[in-house]
C-alpha cells in the first residue's frame, strides 16, 4: 500500500513539475477554482510550497488565487521585485498593496508638519511609484505616524492633509492610489477610524488618497463593520481581511465573514481582498485549512 501511494505521489509531482504547477497542489473541484473575490495571500501563508515566495505564488495561482500583496515589496532588491512582477504577469495575477515604508509610519512624525518628516515622504513615495512600475501594482499603503500630543487635533489633521496632498500630486501622474489605513495596534496612532479617514480623503479631494478598510482592525477599534464600510464607500479602494479576536483566518473568531463577503460582492467590489492575518494552525495542515475557510466564507451565493 505504501509503495502505491509513494507512485501516485511521485506521478502528481512529476506532473506538476512538467506543467510548471506547484506540486503542493490539490486534485479535486476546488483546485485551480477561482473565487468570487479577489482574495489575495501574502508571503509564507504557504510556506510547505517552497522556500521561494515565486514557489509559493504558482501554488497560491494553483489553489485559486488570482492576487498576492507584499508589505515589505519596497524593501526588496530590485531584481527580486523585477521577478515577482514578471511571474504575476505571467500568471495573470494581481498585485495588492506595499507598503509606503518610510521608517516614521509609527513614530511621532508626520502630524507634526516638520519639514523633514514631509521629505522622507516625498523620496519614499518616489521610490515607490519606481518599485510599483515593476510589479504593475495599483495600490500603496499608508500610515501617517502617531499622535503629537502637544498639538491640536486640527492642526495635526491640518499637517496630514498637506502631506497627503504632495504625495497625490506624484502618485496622480502615475494612476496610482495610496491607501490609508486606519490601525488598532496601539491609541498613539494618529488614523484609528473609518470616519476620521473618509474625512480626511474628502478633505483631500484626489482620486490617488483613498480608504485601505481592514476589517480585523474596524472591528477592534468601531464594530458595526457592514454599516461603517456603507457609509465609507466611496473612499474606499481597498480591503483587508483577519477575524477578531487572533488575527486568523475567516471563521476562527467572532466576524460573519460569509455574510461581509456577500454585502462587499453585492456592492460591485472588483479590488484586492488581502489576506493579512496568520494561519490559525501550523505547517501544511493549517494551510489547508487557511483554503478551505476561504472557500466557506466564499460560498455566499
Amino acid at each position: 500500500m505504501r509503495r502505491v501511494e509513494f507512485i501516485k505521489a511521485s506521478l502528481v509531482a512529476g506532473a506538476a513539475l512538467a506543467t510548471g504547477r506547484s506540486a503542493f497542489s490539490q486534485p479535486g473541484s476546488a483546485a485551480g477554482k477561482t473565487f468570487h473575490l479577489n482574495y489575495a495571500p501574502h508571503q509564507n501563508m504557504f510556506a510547505s510550497a517552497g522556500a521561494s515566495f515565486l514557489d509559493q505564488i504558482r501554488f497560491m495561482y494553483d489553489q485559486g488565487f488570482r492576487a498576492i500583496e507584499d508589505n515589505g515589496f519596497l524593501k526588496r532588491s530590485v531584481e527580486e521585485q523585477s521577478a515577482i512582477g514578471n511571474l504575476l504577469a505571467k500568471l495573470g495575477m494581481t498585485m495588492g498593496v506595499f507598503v509606503i515604508d518610510t521608517g516614521n509610519n509609527t513614530k511621532v512624525s508626520f502630524t507634526t508638519g516638520k519639514k523633514e518628516f514631509t521629505d522622507n515622504f516625498i523620496e519614499t513615495v518616489n521610490r515607490s511609484v519606481e518599485a510599483a512600475k515593476r510589479c504593475n501594482a495599483r495600490w500603496l499603503t499608508f500610515v501617517p505616524g502617531n499622535f503629537e500630543r502637544s498639538l491640536p487635533i486640527g492642526i495635526q489633521t491640518g499637517n496630514v492633509i498637506d502631506l497627503l496632498r504632495y504625495g497625490t500630486e506624484i502618485l496622480e501622474k502615475h494612476g496610482l492610489i495610496m491607501v490609508l489605513e486606519p490601525l488598532s495596534d496601539t491609541p498613539e496612532l494618529f488614523l484609528r477610524h473609518s470616519d476620521q479617514t473618509y474625512m480626511i480623503c474628502r478633505a483631500v479631494n484626489s482620486p490617488s488618497c483613498k480608504i485601505l478598510f481592514d476589517i480585523y482592525h474596524m472591528q477592534k477599534n468601531e464594530g458595526n463593520v457592514i454599516t461603517s464600510m456603507d457609509r465609507c464607500w466611496s473612499e474606499i479602494a481597498y480591503i483587508q481581511i483577519g477575524d477578531n479576536p487572533g488575527r486568523k483566518e475567516p471563521g476562527t473568531g467572532e466576524i460573519n465573514y460569509k455574510n461581509i463577503f456577500k454585502f462587499v460582492h453585492e456592492k460591485g467590489y472588483k479590488g484586492v481582498m488581502g489576506m493579512e492575518h496568520r494561519n490559525s494552525k501550523p505547517g501544511r495542515e493549517g494551510e489547508m485549512a487557511v483554503i478551505q475557510a476561504y472557500r466557506d466564507a466564499d460560498n455566499f451565493l
